[in-house]
């Protein structure tokens, strides 16, 4: 019987340099996006797939981010004295229990692939998500969980794909699929960060991994990649020939919210989605463009 998908790794050791001076004193993972900081988003995408354990491969200087997911006694009990209950509702979705959460500390940025790795002893001999919060993806049925769905009709990995300009595919990991018309294809192979004009597709594999135990074992014996890193791509190209990789063209808009152009947009996207806000936003970008024009 295939074993469900329960546990997500979610690395987080980046310094956010981009969004420098920011990030100084700010996890790049807790800037908020409206009113809920990139992780929640994250978090929420996982429990909607049916992620029970998460696992944060944290850095120095990440001590803000552990104690977003804390218990806030103080705060709760003011909230509850002022009988604020909506905002109680919300302060309690972001506690996680003590036993569902775990942080592993990446001492050296070597890579997503290294980063991943660090989580190798709490993975055991089971499959495993994994989730970058800096790709924020609005869909009516959350990306993680439109792959869980695919997956159970699959074998070995599966790797979220889009398709990306020409121009791009030597910023991404590149898949080389099958024909195919759905949703899920079988991938021949995979390139990370091809030189401009290999590329064997321009279909990029973005942040939404459910991995074999197996991609585990991969990362312990492959050596540096593209720019000198461990790169999580490579360790799972070695399952192509196994039980395979399949892409999964999923539903729904991405947004890259590790550069500020694409946190802007998703900023914008996501206001104009709230019935709260979308009046009196669009009311200002209508009169902002004018004013511009």
């Amino acid at each position: 019987m295939k074993r469900s998908v329960t546990k997500a790794i979610f690395p987080v050791a980046g310094l956010g340099t981009r969004f420098l001076p920011a990030t100084k004193s700010v996890p790049k993972e807790i800037m908020t996006l409206v009113d809920r900081p990139l992780i929640q988003y994250a978090i929420d995408e996982a429990r909607a797939a049916g992620i029970k354990e998460f696992i944060f491969v944290t850095s120095r200087g990440k001590s803000a981010l552990e104690d977003y997911f804390d218990d806030a006694p103080v705060l709760e009990q003011e909230l509850r004295r002022k009988k604020k209950k909506d905002l109680l509702d919300i302060l309690k979705s972001t506690t996680m229990d003590s036993g569902q959460i775990a942080y592993i500390r990446q001492h050296r940025a070597r890579g997503l692939g290294h980063a991943v790795a660090c989580a190798r002893r709490l993975i055991h001999n089971e499959p495993f998500a994994v989730i970058l919060p800096d790709d924020v993806i609005a869909a009516n049925k959350p990306c993680l969980e439109q792959m869980v769905e695919a997956y159970a009709e699959t074998e070995g990995s599966m790797v979220a794909a889009m398709e990306v300009p020409a121009d791009r595919t030597s910023s991404y990991g590149i898949l080389d699929v099958e024909e195919g018309e759905g949703q899920t294809l079988r991938v021949r192979g995979m390139v990370e960060k091809p030189e401009p004009g290999t590329a064997p597709s321009n279909l990029a594999v973005i942040g939404r991994y459910i991995l074999s135990p197996r991609v585990m074992k991969h990362l312990s014996g492959i050596g540096e990649g593209a720019g000198g890193e461990i790169q999580l791509t490579d360790a799972i190209a070695r399952e192509v020939g196994g039980d395979g990789v399949h892409g999964f063209r999923f539903e729904g808009q991405r947004y890259d919210c590790g550069s500020k152009a694409g946190f802007l947009q998703a900023t914008v996207a996501f206001g104009l989605a709230r019935d709260d806000l979308r009046d009196e936003l669009s009311e200002f970008l209508s009169a902002l463009s004018l004013s511009t024009s």
